[in-house]
């Protein structure tokens, strides 16, 4: 009972220091949109005294308050309580479905957007740290002037089941908003919950689940939850070290052969 006794304070002391600035957020995104508190109050089924307090840091709010609120801005629960708004670009707050979620964006003095470089030291870090600006901002950048406007992001290429990307080379994709926005057959960096960074095609998206597949025929398909997917990003181009062309190598097993067998009959159908 001890031990489950300072869990409590512990987590008591952190939610304190956190609503100072949940205070501060909401009363500036209801300034920035330009309504009163008897609104936000009216909308969300309180008194306006009652919203006040929120704003003033006098009263804390329950888990389902911070969701209406939450759903009230458009803006996911971790930005209102951890990020301060006002100092926040907009436009590092994209819309996914129907929140604003935290997506840092590094730029230089006249305003270009930087691709930040995912080393293979840098990996390990970036389940935890993607939407961490200071992570962000202490990562290798660079620029690639034909891309042009746009979120870039470059990932390393690990294992041979992507070919002809080989290890060492990066694949540098585009941010993808919304899942609707995928294009079924094209080529992806995923970050998921469970795997951390994958780059796969994308075979089938249906009930809420993807299809992944790799180029190299040896590897089989698998199926990743919707849920379980943190970003995605599109292929735009490949930063390799090998100017030689890759050719595939033959199949060596009955395996191998059935499962080239099945890609192209994948590929015929979908092209015919």
């Amino acid at each position: 009972m001890i031990f489950h006794h300072k869990i409590i304070i512990f987590v008591v002391i952190i939610y304190h220091n956190i609503m100072p600035l949940f205070s501060d957020n909401i009363k500036y995104l209801r300034t920035k949109n330009k309504v009163s508190q008897r609104i936000v109050a009216e909308s969300l089924a309180i008194s306006r005294d009652r919203y006040a307090k929120y704003e003033d840091g006098v009263n804390e709010p329950s888990i389902e308050m911070l969701l209406a609120l939450s759903r009230y801005y458009q803006v996911s629960i971790d930005i209102l309580i951890s990020i301060d708004i006002k100092k926040t670009s907009t436009t590092t707050l994209l819309k996914i479905g129907d929140y604003r979620v935290l997506l840092p964006v590094i730029v230089d003095k006249e305003g270009n957007n930087f691709i930040e470089l995912i080393t293979q030291k840098a990996k390990a870090g970036y389940l935890v740290g993607y939407s961490d600006p200071e992570f962000i901002e202490s990562l290798q950048h660079l620029t690639l002037p034909f891309l042009g406007q746009g979120k870039y992001r470059a990932f390393p290429v690990e294992g041979d089941s992507m070919p002809p990307h080989e290890n060492g080379s990066f694949i540098v994709g585009s941010f993808v908003e919304q899942l609707r926005d995928i294009i079924i057959g094209k080529t992806y960096i995923l970050l998921t919950k469970n795997e951390g960074i994958v780059y796969k095609r994308i075979d089938k998206f249906e009930k809420n689940h993807l299809t992944l597949s790799s180029d190299n025929t040896f590897y089989p398909p698998y199926k990743v939850a919707a849920s379980e997917i943190l970003e995605i990003w599109r292929y735009e181009c490949n930063i390799g070290r090998n100017d030689q062309q890759q050719v595939p190598k033959a199949p060596e097993t009955i395996a191998e052969m059935f499962l080239a067998l099945q890609k192209e009959i994948r590929f015929l159908k979908t092209t015919s």
